[in-house]
């Protein structure tokens, strides 16, 4: 407990992390009721899934752009720019929302440009986090990211719900002031969280290229970029199989529901004790214990079809997933050269979501060639095959604990070898 209260002294994580739950949980609000907006346009599903796609798309689209920007310029104009675009554009909404002239043109760009500030402010900020924190916080710091978002997750669509019965606009109105909140919040932050002075003065073309050529260049990063993005589409689909499995078998709304409120409050649970475990486990042992944590939950999932199974065997799974993503995030952070964090964490981030919207696709597709059981049963033998990529790296593996992190790390002097 004693790096929590560390980081609670920390003025500046502080204000930035308060600023962007609040912001963060507004955003969720406004993800979850487009779709519902669009709906009562149109009457059409497909309209609903666009609106969805539409802000997934503005995010993944400038992600690599947002890393060159986070490393070219200063960080707190970067996010105070973008949280103070969405102030603007749900502000547009409520506009129309009171005047009764919410069109779906107009959704689809506010969820398109709130999608690109999103992107835009996560490489600014990650840059942000490690200026702001010392390296043997950062564990810690990011563990309390990964809380965050499991909050954000868990009141997000309940609060979001409650918003939209009341009047369709309101959702926007409360997210515009969280974004306002977050503005104000950014300002505060005292650190210089200006571009190192060594930052290339050369195209965005060629930054671009050089935060990319140095992910290709340590095997490493290659390993984590190629796992993350795999085990994102596959534990996804598992995700998305298990649910339509729930609705094809009749189960009422609100047990599906309890299914993602059982998996949010333990990642929060994980997210708590997560630093804990990143200071007792070498890092590289516990990303390859994560890698593995989904295979064996799969096996009661495919002999029973039950909310309470399914809520049970996700809920384990994603327990240990905020340990993961933070000791293994931390590390990449602590040996970037700073003058490279935002283009390593946009590219990391930009090609671990790029394959995300085919897990429904898979899903859809097992669930109606194979059946049920055996659709989950094949995603469980794909997150076995994944998992054998960190499992199979030494370069993985090989990670200490935060403790014994080396100031020169082999991540970054190692030659170009296959992983």
């Amino acid at each position: 407990m004693s790096r929590y209260r560390t980081l609670a002294r920390n003025h500046d994580f502080t204000v930035l992390w308060v600023g962007q739950t609040i912001s963060e949980l507004g955003s969720r609000v406004s993800t979850f009721v487009f779709p519902l907006v669009a709906f009562a346009l149109t009457g059409s599903p497909l309209a609903a899934a666009a609106a969805e796609a539409a802000y997934l798309l503005g995010m993944v689209v400038t992600l690599l752009p947002a890393g060159v920007l986070a490393d070219r310029l200063h960080r707190r104009r970067v996010m105070r720019c973008a949280s103070g675009g969405g102030v603007l554009l749900y502000a547009s909404l409520v506009v129309a929302g009171v005047q009764d002239a919410i069109t779906m043109p107009h959704l689809l760009v506010v969820a398109v440009l709130t999608g690109a500030a999103a992107g835009v402010f996560g490489p600014a900020e990650m840059s942000a986090v490690r200026a702001v924190v010392a390296e043997e916080d950062l564990p810690t710091a990011l563990s309390q990211n990964q809380a965050r978002q499991h909050v954000a997750g868990l009141l997000g669509a309940p609060l979001g719900g409650v918003l939209f019965s009341v009047t369709r606009w309101l959702p926007f109105a409360a997210d515009a002031v969280s974004f306002a909140f977050s503005w104000v919040l950014l300002g505060r932050i005292r650190t210089d969280l200006s571009a190192p002075t060594t930052a290339s003065p050369r195209k965005p073309a060629q930054d671009l290229a050089e935060g990319v050529r140095f992910i290709a260049r340590h095997r490493l990063f290659r390993v984590l970029v190629v796992w993350s993005a795999l085990a994102n589409l596959a534990v996804n689909a598992l995700f998305f199989v298990a649910v339509l499995r729930l609705i094809e078998g009749g189960f009422a709304a609100y047990q599906i529901g309890l299914v993602e409120t059982a998996a949010g409050v333990c990642g929060i649970l994980g997210a708590i004790v997560a630093p804990w475990l990143i200071d007792r486990v070498p890092t590289g042992r516990l990303t390859v214990l994560i890698a593995w944590s989904f295979v064996p939950l799969v096996v009661p999932m495919v002999l029973w079809n039950h909310p309470a199974v399914v809520a049970a065997a996700l809920s384990v799974g994603l327990f240990l997933n905020p340990a993961g993503n933070a000791g293994i995030g931390s590390y990449r952070m602590a040996v970037t050269p700073p003058e490279l964090i935002g283009r390593v964490q946009a590219t990391t981030q930009f090609v671990s979501m790029a394959a995300m919207p085919l897990a429904p696709v898979i899903a859809g597709a097992l669930l109606t060639g194979v059946g049920g059981g055996a659709a989950v049963a094949v995603l469980g033998l794909l997150t076995a095959g994944v998992a054998l990529i960190p499992t199979l790296s030494t370069s993985v593996r090989s990670v200490p604990r935060p403790r014994d992190w080396p100031r020169l790390s082999p991540a970054v002097s190692e030659p170009a070898l296959a992983a």
